[in-house]
Parts: C-alpha cells; sequence; structure tokens
C-alpha cells in the first residue's frame, strides 16, 4: 500500500491526479499523529505535514476550505492545548459570523475569539 500510496501524492504533487479530502479526514490524521498511543508527534509537526498535503496543486477542495484548513493548522501548532478539531471550530468562527457558544474554556486563549457560554436554563424542545 506505500508504493501506491506514495505514487498518488506523486502525481497530486504534480496535478496530474486531482482529488479531495474532508475536514473529518484531516481531523482522524492529526489524531492519529499526534496520538501519545500512535505516533506521539509534536502538534506543530504534524500540522507541518497536513499543511504540506493541503498545498498540492491536485488537492481540490471548495473554495475558501485550503484556507481555512490551512490557518486551522496554524492555530494548533501555535496552541497546541486547544487541539486540531477546536482548532477548525476557530478558523470557521473567524471567517464568519457565527458567535462561539462553548463551555470550553480552552478557546479563551485565542485573541480576537470571544466565547459566550450558554445561560442556564431549560431546553426548549
Amino acid at each position: 500500500m506505500h508504493d501506491q500510496a506514495t505514487t498518488l501524492f506523486e502525481a497530486i504533487e504534480r496535478g496530474d491526479e486531482e482529488t479531495t479530502t474532508s475536514e473529518a479526514i484531516l481531523a482522524e490524521v492529526a489524531f492519529v499523529l499526534a496520538s501519545p498511543r500512535q505516533y506521539n508527534l509534536p502538534a506543530a509537526d504534524v500540522a507541518a505535514y497536513l499543511a504540506a498535503l493541503i498545498r498540492l496543486p491536485g488537492l481540490k477542495l471548495p473554495r475558501g476550505q485550503k484556507r481555512r484548513y490551512l490557518r486551522a493548522l496554524d492555530i494548533w501548532a501555535a496552541t497546541p492545548k486547544l487541539g486540531f478539531v477546536d482548532a477548525l471550530t476557530v478558523a470557521l468562527v473567524e471567517s464568519t459570523t457565527i458567535e462561539l457558544a462553548t463551555f470550553d474554556t480552552d478557546f479563551d486563549a485565542i485573541p480576537r475569539i470571544i466565547r459566550r457560554q450558554p445561560l442556564p436554563g431549560r431546553a426548549t424542545p
């Protein structure tokens, strides 16, 4: 499988093949590579590897997604405690007018993100 994957990624790098991926796959790869039980790589190293893949000419993503994924990787590399999935959330919030409502105080470490804690009360059906 290694040889087949290498051949595919070389073709994507040349732009001979076009492919895509999703946020879920990026998150899964980031998790496995950074996991102490798997590869235990530092977040900055994983971010660099994934950024290189995202920049491949043959990797096609919906408009604006490459920029958002690259931003999330930058955030995660700078603030590894946040985790990659939360970094994806920050990148989304930064690129939209969406308010972030969460109990997760890890977001407080990110400048420009205003975390709104949900108010206590009962949920409506």
